[in-house]
């Protein structure tokens, strides 16, 4: 069953090599997806030998990696997502053929999968820390960076002390410098990853500072470094893997910091939204 598959997956992070690792966290993030794939087209899109994800598999307890995808079948079916008549319709009239129509079913599999993380305990950690830390910093860099920018813009409408981390410095002091147990982390990152990224997470970790980690299936660091690592679907069958996803976690974890803060932020909200209306402004006022 898909538990049993993920749970045999997470433990094996533990011991796994890099290879290993990379299999594990593809996986992870793409369980609704595994139907699709065979061993040698998730072997390319690892970047690993196909007799490297048999063993890996035979390490989990599969005879080979069919087996795997046997033990999954029964909870999430032959196709990664159920769809109903309306989006069966879109199938059918879809004038580019089958490949948007897996696009579509791959998207819709990927944010049942984010809704999925919203349950585990690593997120209601993560939750619980970026509701209560004094400072919190939001961190990403080439596309990512936009993703962080618009995480910390939103936070800052819930709670003080956020910020986006300061590039232009070249140095993190505002990070890393901060008293013990005063600030934490939220990484956006995915590949091709910065060294900017690497580094930052691992002077945090040094510095033991909290790393929320928010990256793609491929990424064979996070969990060395980062205190939850939140694994997101990005290959879509699509000119270019998306991140858009990640966008849609961090709106859930948002709306989970709000939860968690209560209808206390009512009164900064509204002071934070008067202000934008002084300076920036709405349309019709």
């Amino acid at each position: 069953m898909t538990e049993s598959v993920r749970a045999r997956l997470s433990d094996s992070l533990v011991t796994a090599t890099n290879a290993e690792k990379a299999i594990a966290n593809y996986m992870l993030a793409n369980l609704n997806g595994l139907p699709f794939e065979t061993s040698a087209t998730l072997a390319a899109k690892v970047g690993v030998s196909e007799p490297t994800v048999g063993r890996f598999c035979r390490s989990l307890g599969y005879a080979r990696f069919k087996d795997l995808k046997a033990d999954l079948r029964d909870n999430i079916g032959d196709r990664p997502w159920l769809v109903g008549d309306r989006l069966k319709e879109f199938r059918e009239r879809n004038l580019e053929g089958d490949m948007l129509a897996r696009s579509l079913d791959l998207e819709i599999a990927a944010l049942v999968r984010i809704y999925e993380i919203a349950h585990t305990k690593e997120w209601k950690r993560a939750v619980k820390r970026l509701a209560t830390m004094p400072k919190v910093f939001a961190a990403g860099f080439q596309t990512e960076r936009g993703m962080a920018q618009y995480f910390a813009n939103q936070l800052q409408y819930l709670r003080p002390d956020v910020s986006l981390a300061d590039v232009a410095g070249g140095n993190f002091h505002e990070i890393l410098m901060a008293p013990p147990k005063s600030a934490c982390l939220v990484l956006f990152e995915a590949r091709r990853y910065s060294q900017l990224a690497l580094s930052l997470a691992r002077e945090a970790r040094k510095a033991k500072i909290p790393i929320t980690l928010i990256t793609d299936a491929f990424c064979d660091w996070g969990h060395d470094l980062a205190d939850e690592m939140f694994v997101v679907p990005t290959e879509f069958d699509m000119f270019w893997e998306s991140t858009a996803q990640m966008a849609s976690l961090g709106n859930l974890l948002l709306n989970s910091i709000f939860n968690e803060l209560g209808v206390s932020v009512e009164k900064r909200m509204n002071n934070v939204s008067e202000l934008h209306g002084r300076f920036t402004g709405y349309v019709g006022e």
